[in-house]
């Protein structure tokens, strides 16, 4: 035989390495320019979770699936290992196919003329989920080959494997292991039974011929195969696949989380790109309030509504926010977001009136105010009940919620003064157009949103601090306002007040602290309680601010804040104790000045006639007060008390009046240098004291 030529050798050699080159690079042109749609496949339901992580609500996907993204993380490892041992048993080694079994299924189908077992990989899988056939032909299957093949070279086995968790169908929209758990189980697949991690196994095959909702007997076949597998056998234990025979199969098809409608909109529109939102709620506590919202208002009656907001009053979370009783109930207005609207408080908010009063030295718990009609410059408040009380207690009178004792403290501490204090809670009440505040806001002329009210009333159960509420979405750090709302003995006064009025009828007694409201016309029915921890606020009415005869805030919304309080699942927090100097003094013990409160016809506090004139006690008569005034620095202030008297209180220094008149029997002042001076005290009877000093 004639051998070939060294030049005809070295040519054949090139042109097979041309040859391959080219195939190679065809190849790579071809994977480069007909990628597997993996970026597609990223596209998965919305979520919105609560604090922890877990459900509150999903949307489904613009086809309309439920396709819930998963990780192998968060599905129990029995599971896992399951899936492999009956899908893929060499899927940690191959390259997408299996040579093995692709052999082993090639000899059975000609041995037996029909498939017998198949050789999709996972990764074959995947690549049909993410890129559906439309026919089941010999050029489909090595398309899909192909892809996975594709899929192999460019994501990890763990990310093929979480496609596979978040792809595979279940029957009708349900794609996915986490949407099939919530769905078939009602929970998620962290934690599954070996009976339940079967049945997620064998679905995905013939997703519609075995949806246990539909066909149950196939659905429990299907199951039994899976079990009945040696290799997966292997991996659950002995024993294991007998009791998971006997457990039942699922009938009926749950309906995925859907909590917390309003505050999953507001996600959706704070982050529109997000595919996962984290809220502050806790989802067991918003499950709970939910549905006694929903079946307060089935009580209540036609056209009512029902909205909550929980929150914690140390760090301003929104715990649990019910914007209705019912998203979807067209009746009620449901769509409507009714903790965010504003509207009349009705009495909640005689709690701060009473607290500036207490706070200036004004009133004490037990100082008797008279509960008499009054005219107040034209206005003339009635209480709800259109009787009187007579001469009360203070502390009865926030108890009862009387409302000519709240006007009558609301008209000496200045309606202007509680708007200042509100405002520094950073809660804005809405005025009627054109008006400047008056004393029929402590009776409900103003407007305010559940979500503020609940932030004021925050203040109380955290001693006087301010925090900024959150919206429910946002995780931002704890927020405290700068400065206190009430210092801490007001606060406690206020509390130690409202913690002992009864509960309503038919609800127990909690340890917390409340107050209602009813707005003129019953419109809206309020109650907000707080705990030492918690504060939770309660509006009852129509969405379309429609009277309601009979509507009140203890009737209507203070059951609804006992029942939600006691089924939130919360652990009730013990109320703040006493500050230092915080007490409740007895009638008899009380200086003759805090006795009795009233106002003369003009609208001024007057004096009793038996209490004594004003008298400087500090600093005394003749005094050399040394305050660095000689030594050429800053000067300190100096502190001025008296006894006696009857408050407002006016201060002057040499004939020139201090800052502000005041209530409290304490002032502050600064002189401008060295020398003799005179200062003045005048009480709001137009008595006066003075004192000469001398200051170095």
């Amino acid at each position: 035989m004639r051998r070939p030529s060294l030049r005809k050798l070295v040519l054949a050699v090139t042109a097979t390495a041309v040859i391959e080159a080219g195939a190679v690079a065809g190849l790579e042109w071809a994977d480069t320019a007909f990628p597997p749609p993996i970026d597609a496949a990223q596209q998965v339901s919305r979520e919105v979770l609560d604090r922890d992580g877990r459900l509150l609500r999903a949307f489904a996907t613009p086809e309309g699936l439920w396709r819930l993204k998963t990780t192998a993380a968060g599905v129990d490892p029995r599971y896992l290992r399951m899936l492999i041992a009956y899908e893929d048993q060499r899927f940690n080694a191959h390259g997408g196919i299996d040579p093995l079994a692709l052999g082993r299924a090639t000899l059975q189908f000609l041995g037996n003329g029909r498939i017998v077992s198949g050789a999709s990989t996972l990764s074959m899988q995947v690549a049909r989920l993410i890129e559906p056939r439309e026919s089941r032909s010999l050029l489909a299957k090595l398309r899909q080959m192909a892809r996975a093949i594709q899929i192999e070279r460019r994501l990890s086995k763990a990310e093929i494997l979480d496609l596979y968790l978040t792809h595979a169908p279940y029957g009708g929209n349900l794609e996915g292991v986490r949407a099939a758990s919530l769905a078939y189980f009602g929970k998620e697949p962290k934690r599954l039974s070996v009976a339940e991690a079967a049945l997620l196994v064998a679905l995905p095959q013939l997703p519609e011929r075995r949806r246990p909702d539909r066909h149950r007997a196939a659905a429990e076949a299907a199951r039994e195969r899976v079990l009945s597998r040696l290799a997966v056998a292997a991996v659950i234990g002995e024993g294991e696949a007998e009791r998971a025979t006997a457990e039942a199969v699922p009938s009926r098809r749950l309906q995925l989380p859907a909590l917390a409608a309003h505050v999953a909109e507001l996600a959706r529109r704070t982050k529109p790109d997000a595919t996962a939102h984290r809220t502050t709620l806790s989802a067991p506590v918003q499950e709970r309030l939910e549905a006694v919202a929903r079946a307060a208002a089935e009580k209540l009656g036609p056209k009512l509504s029902v909205a909550m907001v929980m929150a914690d009053a140390r760090t301003g979370a929104v715990v649990a926010e019910v914007g209705s009783a019912g998203y979807f109930d067209a009746s009620r207005s449901g769509f409507i977001d009714m903790t965010r609207i504003n509207r009349s408080p009705g009495s909640a908010l005689k709690p701060f009136i009473y607290g500036l009063a207490f706070e200036e030295g004004l009133v004490a718990q037990e100082t008797i105010v008279e509960d008499r009609p009054a005219d107040f410059f034209g206005y003339r408040p009635r209480n709800f009940d259109m009787s009187y009380q007579g001469d009360v207690t203070v502390r009865h009178a926030l108890q009862l919620s009387l409302n000519v004792p709240a006007v009558r403290l609301l008209d000496a501490v200045g309606p202007t003064r509680l708007m200042v204090r509100l405002r520094r809670a950073e809660v804005r009440p809405v005025l009627p157009a054109g008006e400047a505040p008056g004393l029929a806001i402590g009776l409900g002329g103003v407007g305010i949103t559940l979500r503020d009210l609940v932030q004021l009333y925050a203040a109380l159960a955290n001693e006087g601090r301010m925090v900024r509420l959150g919206n429910g979405v946002d995780r931002d750090p704890d927020v405290l306002v700068a400065d206190p709302l009430l210092d801490r003995a007001a606060v406690w006064t206020v509390t130690d007040i409202l913690s002992a009025v009864l509960p309503p009828k038919s609800s127990r007694r909690l340890g917390l602290a409340y107050k209602t409201g009813t707005s003129y016309g019953y419109r809206d029915a309020w109650s907000v309680g707080y705990d030492g921890r918690h504060v939770l606020g309660v509006w009852v009415g129509r969405a379309d601010n429609g009277a309601v005869p009979g509507l009140t805030g203890y009737d209507s919304a203070a059951p609804i804040l006992f029942e939600a309080f006691a089924r939130s699942g919360v652990a009730i927090t013990a109320l703040p104790r006493a500050p230092a100097g915080a007490v409740r003094i007895a009638q008899s013990e009380l200086p003759i000045g805090l006795r009795r409160f009233a106002t003369n016809a003009n609208g001024l506090v007057t004096a009793s006639a038996r209490e004594p004139a004003p008298e400087i006690v500090y600093p005394p008569e003749g005094a050399h007060v040394e305050l660095g005034a000689t030594g050429g620095g800053d000067i300190m202030p100096l502190s001025l008390k008296l006894q006696g008297g009857r408050a407002p209180f006016r201060w002057l220094a040499n004939g020139r009046l201090l800052p502000d008149a005041s209530r409290r029997r304490q002032a502050q002042w600064t002189p401008e240098g060295a020398g003799y001076s005179t200062l003045t005290v005048i009480d709001a009877a137009g008595r006066a004291a003075s004192v000469r000093i001398f200051v170095e």
